[in-house]
């Protein structure tokens, strides 16, 4: 089998059911973006695994959450009521439980929170931030798609509770490879001296 179809040569894609849409709309925007999102998150992981001190907790975490970002691209390509939607793993209030518990098992390994921060600081860490950065975006693309149309609710609330995850796993990373994070200065971009 050929990995090349040409059946998207015409700017339209099919949706999990083969129903055609277009690459533009909305929901292959939303979908695209967890695609995005998952990318980064295995990026992580390979800063994660080639780093000088491993975490192999946090390996683990970013492969279940790349499991359930396959399982919300899957969610999202599929309309509700289609024959194929009995195939598919929807993200349900289960699932946030589950991360908001990863939240807090995360925030217990990263400095108490004093304000906003650059992100950066270990490869692991600044691609975390990425991540992060992408999540939020997934997030609005699915909420711009369900003011079109119906979607699984969970999705948004588990997209928002992510990007949080990503954040504190960041922190925790720079914490574990004993960096100092920078804080945001406010009015503190240019130079102390003008010469």
């Amino acid at each position: 089998m050929k990995l090349y179809t040409k059946t998207g040569d015409g700017g339209t894609t099919g949706l999990y059911g083969a129903e055609r849409v277009s690459k533009a709309s909305a929901r292959v925007e939303a979908y695209g973006t967890v695609d995005e999102l998952n990318s980064f998150i295995g990026l992580a992981r390979a800063h994660n695994t080639r780093s000088h001190k491993p975490d192999p907790a946090l390996d683990q975490d970013l492969e279940y959450l790349q499991n359930a970002l396959f399982d919300i691209g899957a969610d999202l390509a599929t309309r509700s009521g289609s024959r194929y939607e009995a195939k598919l793993s929807r993200i349900d209030a289960q699932d946030v439980t589950f991360l908001e518990a990863m939240i807090d098992r995360y925030q217990e390994a990263a400095p108490p929170f004093t304000g906003f921060v650059h992100p950066g600081g270990t490869p692991a860490a600044a691609t975390l931030q990425v991540a992060r950065a992408v999540a939020r975006r997934a997030e609005r693309e699915v909420i711009r798609l369900q003011a079109e149309e119906e979607i699984n609710i969970q999705v948004v609330i588990y997209l928002n509770r992510l990007s949080d995850l990503l954040f504190i796993m960041a922190r925790a990373a720079n914490q574990g490879a004993g960096l100092t994070e920078e804080a945001w200065l406010v009015k503190g971009r240019r130079p102390h001296t003008l010469e």
